[in-house]
């Protein structure tokens, strides 16, 4: 199982080009079963949650080829030879549902297993099942698999979510663009994935109003085409490369970022001392101080402090001057990187949803484990920072969501390699 090694205390400057969203392209991706004609996705990130939703999606049926380097994918769904998708696939990615809302919409039917992921804590499918029942479709959970069926095809209704949830209103989207009437989603997310879905499903015919806001209407159309659709830069990635030089001192333009995707965190960031300049290529930061402030920091729905930029950020204020606290509001198990951080020297204490962070002068490299995705990348830049060598282990959850990390901050005067286990 590989490995990364950091030895710290180099500072960083240069330029990291951004990739495109993992989250986004995970969503557009079985898009393709809404149709017959071709869905060709550009900029799509080369990781391996990506090849495992390829592998799903050919499962099904679907013709999955890859261009430009893995930066292109072709997805073609005119002859769909299945509507199941099995545990063996599913249980490695929690994204594998957002295939359940697309093949009830076009086949009538769709047997979906109960999804894995990031041990972050309970994420039900009950807002997916919801959705679907709102549109008319019968759902039963049997044996681990959603058993769903819709043999007169979707109507269009009303959906009401009582939570906000991403993979929720992604799934209904999706299956109303084909459904008969209206449906209107309350409670929507709002995240730039979502716009970008929508903006994707409209390049395809669908009908859309509203993403962006927390209610999106739809008008179902009876058939969508095929289209070419770039993905939307990854927030999250764009989010962890801002915090590094932060960290270490220097100061690094990350490619193709925008403050709009990021507001929330950026003035965060901007509070804690590090200056966030946009630039005609994307976003620069720097620190202004010889260290950071300690600050509050609460994770909320989009357009509030992204969850998925936490683990990054206590990575930070470990060495802060002052006491943070941070608040975790979406997922009650993200702080299992807590108990590494401490190993290098941080001084942090849990209490439910909330850590408080009391900052010491630096951080000392200690051999840690990754407990999830975003967790990895907190503890290569607390490794960054960090007096002395960090071995992260257990990267594989890194390479879901972060294509050659080692590269990106090696070619900004990161010492970092990966080892390689045989």
């Amino acid at each position: 199982m590989d490995s990364i090694l950091v030895r710290g205390g180099a500072e960083l400057n240069g330029r990291i080009p951004i990739a495109g969203a993992k989250n986004a392209c995970l969503a557009l991706m079985p898009a393709t079963l809404l149709t017959e004609e071709p869905l060709t996705l550009t900029n799509a990130p080369r990781l391996s949650d990506i090849s495992t939703m390829a592998l799903l999606l050919e499962s099904l049926g679907v013709d999955v080829a890859t261009r430009d380097d893995g930066r292109e994918l072709a997805l073609a769904s005119h002859g769909l030879s299945g509507h199941r998708a099995d545990y063996e696939i599913v249980r490695r990615m929690r994204a594998s549902i957002l295939v359940l809302g697309p093949l009830l919409a076009r086949e009538g039917r769709a047997v979906v297993s109960l999804p894995g992921g990031c041990a972050i804590g309970a994420r039900p499918v009950d807002l997916h099942q919801m959705a679907m029942e709102a549109l008319g479709a019968e759902l039963e959970l049997r044996d681990g698999y959603l058993h769903a069926h819709a043999p007169q095809g979707l109507r269009g209704a009303g959906i009401d979510f009582p939570i906000v949830s991403v993979g929720a209103t992604e799934n209904a989207l999706m299956a109303a663009t084909l459904a008969r009437g209206t449906t209107v989603i309350r409670n929507a997310a709002r995240e730039p994935e979502i716009v970008d879905l929508a903006q994707c499903l409209r390049r395809m015919g669908a009908q859309i109003e509203g993403e962006g806001t927390s209610t999106i209407t739809i008008e179902g159309v009876e058939r969508l085409t095929g289209a070419t659709h770039p993905v939307v830069i990854d927030r999250i990635e764009l989010g962890s490369y801002m915090i590094a030089p932060a960290i270490t001192g220097g100061r690094v333009e990350c490619l193709g970022g925008a403050r709009a995707l990021v507001a929330n965190f950026a003035d965060k960031l901007e509070e804690a001392g590090i200056r966030v300049e946009e630039t005609a290529d994307g976003l620069a930061t720097h620190r202004t101080g010889e260290r950071v402030r300690a600050v509050h920091v609460i994770t909320e729905p989009y357009p509030g402090f992204p969850t998925d930029l936490q683990a990054q950020m206590m990575a930070l204020l470990a060495t802060a001057d002052g006491v943070s606290i941070l608040e975790e509001r979406i997922f009650e198990n993200r702080f299992m990187h807590a108990p590494e951080l401490a190993r290098m020297g941080a001084d942090i204490e849990v209490h439910g949803g909330t850590a408080t962070v009391r900052g010491v002068p630096r951080l000392r490299g200690a051999p840690v484990m990754a407990t999830d995705l975003r967790a990895s990348v907190s503890l290569v830049l607390a490794g960054l920072g960090a007096e002395g060598e960090t071995r992260v282990a257990r990267v594989y959850h890194l390479d879901r969501g972060y294509e050659t990390v080692e590269q990106k901050l090696r070619a900004c005067g990161a010492d970092i390699e990966r080892i390689r286990e045989t």
